[in-house]
């Protein structure tokens, strides 16, 4: 799996801060307890030298270890019989001063058995939702609210699009370590690319993997505020490298100079070596594409990336004729 690595930082030591606040919290309630039941004091301190009394039986090497077991057993069931009616009586539930989980199956530690459970997992993928940039949107766009009727008019076509979902789909919901493939999604303004996007984002963050969503604006931005910019406003650029999947949105609509047709050559460059699949959602056309952008980036964009070109009429104007 590939979790963001600050999300996991981040959520593990939320998880350790939960183990020890249920255990500080049953300990609160012990005390409370004893100061009122003095007697549930010295059942538990009876209790507790349970362990101790069991090595001395078998270390002491006599017959009738078995039975001493049993008696130590039978005195300990009788033990905890007279504390909950201590408790009761005291107007207490007789698991006051048990640990409280919020998890029961990995007792608030993140596993189980040396592997990640579910809880965790599911607080990864929430985490995941919040930084991979795509915000609410990912909580409303998904393979199954894209609707393919907005694409039988107005120049659209349906069959078309229905196997560009089957396909990001299927890219989407079988996405592993070693998944490799770009996809360059061309076409108008109000098209579904960003919805499409934002689909196949939210599959491969239920799958455990890091995805980063960003304008091209927004990233270029980060490039040059790390290399011109100075203080703690700096943001680092190293996850336009690492994300597992990384989608530039509105290629296009960024300034086009040196530094950054540098900056998003080295990105697009750097996660083909790398085998880290990216998406590119743009207004533009392929010879648009070209005449904006130099050789080293059309080329690589046209020799390794799927292209998608997507038809039709503004969903949002077709929305709001409705």
């Amino acid at each position: 799996m590939g979790y963001n690595r600050e999300d996991y930082v981040r959520i593990k030591a939320e998880y350790t801060n939960k183990y020890l606040k249920a255990r500080q919290a049953a300990d609160a309630r012990r005390q409370e307890i004893y100061a009122k039941i003095p007697e549930a004091h010295r059942i538990d301190a009876v209790l507790a030298g349970t362990g101790r009394e069991i090595m001395r039986i078998i270390t002491t090497g006599k017959e009738g270890t078995d039975e001493r077991i049993a008696a130590l057993k039978a005195r300990n069931d009788e033990l905890l019989i007279r504390r909950a009616e201590l408790l009761k009586d005291s107007g207490y539930p007789e698991d006051y001063s048990d640990i409280r989980y919020e998890c029961d199956k990995c007792a608030d530690s993140g596993y189980v058995d040396g592997k990640m459970c579910e809880c965790m997992k599911r607080a990864l993928v929430l985490a995941g939702y919040e930084s991979s940039g795509l915000g609410g949107l990912i909580r409303s766009q998904s393979f199954e609210n894209f609707s393919l009727d907005y694409y039988k008019v107005g120049g659209g076509n349906a069959d078309m699009m229905q196997m560009f979902v089957t396909a990001l789909r299927g890219f989407a919901e079988g996405f592993s370590a070693d998944t490799y493939r770009n996809y360059l999604l061309l076409g108008g303004t109000g098209l579904g690319k960003t919805h499409l996007s934002t689909a196949v984002a939210k599959a491969v963050i239920d799958r455990g993997f890091d995805v980063l969503y960003v304008t091209a604006v927004g990233m270029l931005g980060d490039f040059e505020n790390k290399r011109f910019g100075s203080g703690d406003e700096v943001k680092s650029t190293e996850r336009y490298y690492s994300a597992d999947l990384l989608i530039i949105d509105d290629l296009g609509t960024e300034v086009v100079n040196q530094f950054t047709l540098s900056c998003l050559y080295d990105v697009i460059n750097s996660r083909i070596n790398n085998r880290k699949c990216t998406f590119i959602n743009t207004n533009l056309n392929k010879k648009e594409i070209e005449a904006k952008y130099s050789e080293r980036i059309t080329s690589r964009l046209f020799g390794e990336y799927y292209p998608l070109p997507f038809a039709g009429t503004d969903i949002r104007k077709q929305k709001m004729k409705r």
